[in-house]
């Protein structure tokens, strides 16, 4: 039988050629998966759909990299093709071969690619609350720097510069990948043929992971102003402190 759910983390040439053996279908390249373009994330051909969107990883860090995952549905199976390792598949992966909950109601692709969204909204979600944190403590830094020598206070907030670039750089990624993951979900449902027909539930599903979207999307521009904020007044608290010197 053919499987549910083929997940290609970094695929060889071999395995690529299987599975388009198995479904009749032709993967994506890397290249191909890196396209901006909406026509060349978002299509159908051989009687599947092609699904690419911007994905984070190391989310962890100060250094997070943007990297395609492409999700194919054919029938009744989902492929995903991916060139990273993402924590959100590892935990859905986990949580569906439980057999009860969320493996419960995967009884064909499309469920287990809602699931799998869903995990990747979570993961930038708990992104977003960690890195209001850190920006948080940076404001604090700013306006409660008790430092008395005006070199050391200066040198200080140049430092806070940097940091409030990299913490600038993550929300940009973050808001770029929700958005790739709204357009996913209006694109699916959007199409529905007379063979495939989008459950109830599964497009209730997909109707809170675009809510989450856009409500972590706004969240994150609230944030971006604030950086831009904190960036202005760092730079004129180091023309104060210079004069001062």
């Amino acid at each position: 039988p053919i499987p549910l759910w083929l997940d290609l983390a970094n695929p060889a040439s071999s395995e690529r050629h299987a599975v388009e053996q198995m479904l009749g279908i032709s993967l994506p390249t890397r290249d191909e998966m890196d396209e901006i373009e909406l026509s060349d994330r978002l299509y159908q051909e051989d009687g599947a759909e092609f699904m690419t969107i911007t994905a984070l990883t190391d989310l962890d860090g100060d250094d997070p990299r943007k990297t395609p995952i492409t999700f194919i549905l054919k029938g009744a199976t989902l492929v995903s093709v991916r060139y990273a390792e993402h924590k959100p598949f590892e935990v859905f992966s986990n949580r569906a071969q439980r057999g009860n909950g969320v493996g419960a109601t995967c009884t064909s692709g499309e469920p287990v690619m809602i699931g799998l969204l869903e995990a990747l909204i979570d993961r930038m979600a708990d992104t977003l609350e960690r890195l209001a944190n850190e920006i948080d403590g940076i404001s604090r830094d700013v306006f409660r720097n008790k430092g008395s020598n005006a070199t050391k206070k200066t040198r200080n907030l140049q430092s806070l510069i940097e940091q409030i670039g990299r913490k600038g750089d993550s929300l940009t990624m973050v808001r770029e990948s929700l958005v790739s993951i709204s357009r996913l979900t209006a694109y699916h449902a959007a199409i529905e043929t007379g063979t495939r027909k989008i459950s109830k539930d599964s497009r209730q599903r997909i109707k809170l992971i675009q809510r989450d979207a856009t409500s972590l999307g706004e969240h994150a521009a609230f944030m971006s102003s604030k950086i831009t904020f904190l960036l202005d007044a760092t730079l004129g608290l180091i023309n104060l402190e210079q004069n001062q010197i």
